[in-house]
């Protein structure tokens, strides 16, 4: 999805909305509401303002960083708003919740992906998916996805059962399944 964003102004944009998306399982209305004022470059991290109106500060991935930063230098109309992302297209304004969401299935349709259900909040559940098969545990996925429950970021992050079956062993003196 993040390869079939070009080079042009909206792909700048796109880019950057993906890997917020992709690589921080940010919400669509949490990428949208992004300000400059939440970015402290100088420490790497972001301040995302989540559900119930929490401020959390999350790490700021340098890819992501240069995508935004990419975007900004390249891609941003100027417009004096706060928030970071805007429209492409007159009339410029700020993103909404809506316009990330359709970035994110404008992405999956170009990248050929077929899936029940589409939008941003597929990649919040590929992000915590991605964190576990990189090592994460449970507990630090549910701090970046900044989930209160075990048990919601245990529904996001679906276990890939194909791949534990290849790496379980038997247990002595069973049939295998």
């Amino acid at each position: 999805m993040i390869g079939s964003c070009t080079d042009y102004v909206f792909g700048l944009r796109d880019r950057a909305v993906l890997l917020l998306l992709a690589r921080l399982g940010l919400r669509a209305g949490e990428v949208a509401e992004l300000k400059f004022a939440d970015i402290d470059w100088h420490n790497g991290s972001i301040r995302v303002c989540g559900k119930g109106r929490r401020q959390e500060s999350l790490p700021l991935p340098h890819d992501v960083g240069n995508a935004i930063l990419l975007y900004l230098k390249q891609g941003r109309p100027s417009l004096r708003v706060p928030e970071v992302f805007t429209s492409a297209l007159a009339p410029f304004r700020a993103l909404t919740r809506p316009a990330v969401t359709h970035i994110a299935r404008s992405a999956m349709r170009r990248a050929g992906i077929k899936a029940p259900v589409s939008g941003a909040h597929v990649l919040r559940h590929s992000a915590a998916t991605t964190m576990l098969r990189n090592g994460a545990t449970l507990a630090g996925v549910g701090a970046v996805l900044r989930h209160r429950s075990p048990m919601t970021t245990a529904h996001y992050a679906k276990v890939d059962f194909g791949l534990l079956s290849e790496i379980a062993q038997p247990w002595p003196e069973v049939s295998s399944c």
